[in-house]
């Protein structure tokens, strides 16, 4: 048994055969783009802002992102080895800049509770990003890749030792936790760099079955009645693994997402409905 997550045996037909067809995360992707209005979002950040509390965009998405999979428990599967699994945690891969400089960056990742609030997702993200943000701390991912870049000439044989490992379920703990390949989402936010929003890929290696890019705020046409109007929002691409679940599936789940952002509010306390696989 994996030591990130339980395999799933009993189900549909169809999800069964399809990690036999897409046996590739990069074979099995679809792409959205979801552009979510920031007025909501920027009305209840300075209503906190008021009660003495930061909120940032960038937790409000992630909040979101938990509370939607505290629900819909498919989103947090993955596929290994044409098999499908359900995730025993939640956790969001990032890429935070180090202190002072555009060249260099780590990126980690982030481990959340179904039943986090707003706040508890905001202290987790200001943790985990000022620890990372020094120009002289070393996480596990870190660590492992200076290791992996000191054997330059072993470097191939242990990259493809680590996917051979992985691929039967023999990866150790230890190396599960320092990837970030190995995780519920990553979350890129390139709207802080000032660019736009990407599709970014999907990795072969590693369990993540979403990835989320952030981009700058664009104005999008909106109807309302008769009139059209232009309404500020932060466009998100999403890509994902289609082996997970249905297309309507994903539709109503990334449904809820938007919700909650058109509603942060709904993101404070414990959540009305916790699913799980298991």
């Amino acid at each position: 048994m994996r030591k990130d997550g339980k395999r799933l045996k009993k189900l549909d037909p169809m999800y069964s055969i399809v990690p036999h067809i897409m046996d590739k995360r990069s074979d099995a992707l679809n792409y959205i783009t979801i552009d979510i209005p920031v007025e909501p979002m920027d009305k209840y950040i300075r209503a906190k802002r008021d009660e003495g509390l930061k909120i940032s965009h960038l937790s409000l998405v992630t909040a979101a992102y938990v509370r939607t999979v505290a629900e819909f428990q498919q989103l947090n599967r993955f596929v290994v080895n044409r098999k499908i699994y359900a995730r025993t945690e939640l956790a969001v891969g990032m890429v935070v800049l180090k202190a002072n400089t555009l060249e260099s960056e780590t990126m980690s990742k982030v481990y959340f509770d179904k039943e986090d609030s707003i706040q508890a997702v905001q202290g987790k993200m200001d943790d985990y990003i000022e620890k990372n943000r020094q120009e002289e701390s070393n996480n596990k991912t870190d660590k492992i890749i200076s290791t992996l870049c000191g054997m330059t000439f072993l470097m191939r044989i242990a990259v493809s030792f680590l996917k051979c490992l992985d691929k039967h379920a023999m990866l150790p703990k230890a190396i599960i936790d320092a990837s970030p390949f190995h995780c519920s989402m990553v979350m890129t936010n390139l709207g802080s760099l000032r660019t736009n929003h990407i599709y970014h890929h999907i990795y072969d290696f590693g369990t993540v079955s979403q990835v989320l890019a952030l981009g700058n705020l664009r104005e999008i046409p909106k109807r309302f009645g008769k009139e059209i109007t232009f309404v500020r929002c932060l466009p998100i691409g999403v890509v994902m693994d289609e082996r997970l679940c249905s297309g309507a599936y994903y539709a109503t789940a990334f449904k809820r997402f938007s919700d909650y952002l058109a509603h942060p509010e709904k993101l404070e306390g414990e959540p009305a409905v916790v699913n799980s696989d298991f």
